[in-house]
């Protein structure tokens, strides 16, 4: 003989596979000879969120609760294997590396102080008349450098004899 509804529930289920469908569950209805009480009349002071009234009284006892265990791993098949392979690679894209950098300087330019205007200047212009014969013997050509003209002078020879001094 049976000991509880527990072990009725169980022999109930035993035929069932997890693969084929659940029995048939039924709506459970309250008896027909209870009516839920009225709504109570609105407090003026709400009552705390943590309160709850207790249940009404039920002339029928609560079903048990029927725990279901999760199939056995050797029941249910494995997923299914499926190879996965790695995207592939980005397209190859060849980047030159950025030239050096080389600071640009302004082109040099030499830069002189302009040259003053040109100004001619001469000396001021002084008429000098040659000078009157000397009484001297002397060639015209004479200057410093050389030594004074005398009679006995070997240059005197291949010039004219000087005219004769009038006394």
């Amino acid at each position: 003989m049976l000991k509880s509804l527990w072990e009725l529930k169980i022999i109930k289920s035993w035929p069932y596979t997890y693969s084929s469908a659940p029995p048939p569950k039924y709506a459970k209805h309250p008896p027909p000879h209870y009516k839920s009480p009225p709504p109570p009349p609105p407090s003026p002071s709400p009552s705390p969120p943590y309160h709850k009234s207790p249940p009404p009284p039920s002339h029928s006892l609560p079903a048990p609760k029927i725990y279901k265990l999760p199939p056995p791993s050797f029941l249910s098949p494995p997923p299914l294997y499926v190879h996965k392979s790695p995207p592939p690679p980005p397209p190859y894209i060849h980047k030159s590396p950025p030239p050096p950098y080389v600071q640009k300087s302004p082109p040099y330019v030499h830069k002189s102080p302009p040259p003053p205007p040109y100004v001619h200047k001469s000396p001021p212009y002084v008429h000098k008349s040659p000078p009157p014969p000397s009484k001297s013997l002397s060639p015209p050509y004479h200057s410093d450098s050389l030594p004074p003209y005398k009679v006995n002078s070997p240059l005197y020879y291949y010039r004219s004899p000087p005219p004769p001094l009038k006394s």
